[in-house]
């Protein structure tokens, strides 16, 4: 069986979209989001977007940040009520020592499946997983552990600002552990360099910038990786154009729509993705 891409957007790229005054309502995000031919929402649970993914008949991935054990049953609770499986996690803080990293995990892991639901930890700036070298402490200990592999919701840029990278060894410095990478159902593919956690799609006259031309070859040589290990399991992965709007702090002042930009984004990564299938 042929894996399955679905190309899932964050709410979080619509923020203030179109603007501040006249910012869309969730209703018409989602249907702008089922328009564009994504598969998918992610973003925490509510009842509403519930509401409003099972009319556009869109998976929600949901979403959740906390380092607080004793939460952990009733966002979990609430992710299951409200249609989530698969479930990106941004976990705790960063300045948290690897042992209380693996309690968490751990933690986390059995609670939630009883409830059927797959939590995938972010890599992300900012939590427990900041850096590379505490994500793989953290993977390396769970392995250890459970004899699992540890569920990872990937996303390169933080590592690639953390070590100041160029496009010409993020492949080299980035996928390092192919095993964590196709165990992983979760994708963060925004574009980045190594001083910029974003960079633009475009160019604002609908031509692809130098910058994400530089990246893409990575995130052709992540989804080659990805298939590498999955190309005849019939497995899906999520990948999420993860594009910030300016008022999330990734984006400047100067640059496209962020909205209009995860567009072309999914366009990119759907041609990639289809030539990769026919390899």
């Amino acid at each position: 069986m042929k894996p399955v891409l679905r190309h899932i957007a964050n709410l979080w790229t619509l923020m203030g979209h179109p603007s501040q005054q006249d910012e869309w309502s969730l209703g018409k995000k989602i249907a702008e989001i089922k328009a564009a031919g994504f598969d998918g929402v992610c973003w925490a649970p509510s009842a509403e977007l519930h509401e409003e993914c099972l009319r556009q008949e869109l998976i929600f991935v949901g979403g959740m940040a906390s380092g607080d054990a004793r939460a952990f049953p009733d966002i979990l609770e609430d992710l299951k009520r409200f249609g989530a499986q698969h479930v990106n996690v941004q976990l705790a803080h960063d300045s948290l020592a690897s042992e209380e990293a693996l309690r968490l995990t751990l933690m986390l892991m059995d609670l939630a499946r009883p409830l059927g639901l797959l939590p995938a930890i972010e890599t992300h700036r900012g939590t427990c997983t900041e850096t590379p070298e505490k994500m793989y402490a953290l993977a390396d200990a769970y392995e250890r552990e459970t004899g699992e592999l540890l569920p990872l919701s990937c996303d390169f840029s933080h590592f690639a600002v953390v070590k100041h990278l160029v496009p010409s060894n993020f492949v080299e410095q980035l996928l390092i552990r192919p095993n964590l990478i196709q165990n992983a159902q979760q994708f963060h593919l925004r574009p980045f360099n190594g001083h910029h956690v974003q960079v633009p799609v475009t160019d604002g006259s609908g031509q692809l910038t130098q910058e994400v031309c530089a990246w893409l070859p990575f995130a052709e040589a992540t989804l080659s990786c990805w298939l590498d290990g999955n190309r005849d399991k019939g497995r899906e992965i999520f990948v999420c154009p993860e594009l910030g709007p300016v008022e999330g702090g990734y984006a400047l002042s100067t640059f496209p729509n962020s909205w209009e930009e995860a567009k072309v984004l999914r366009g990119e990564i759907d041609r990639i993705w289809r030539r990769l299938l026919q390899g």
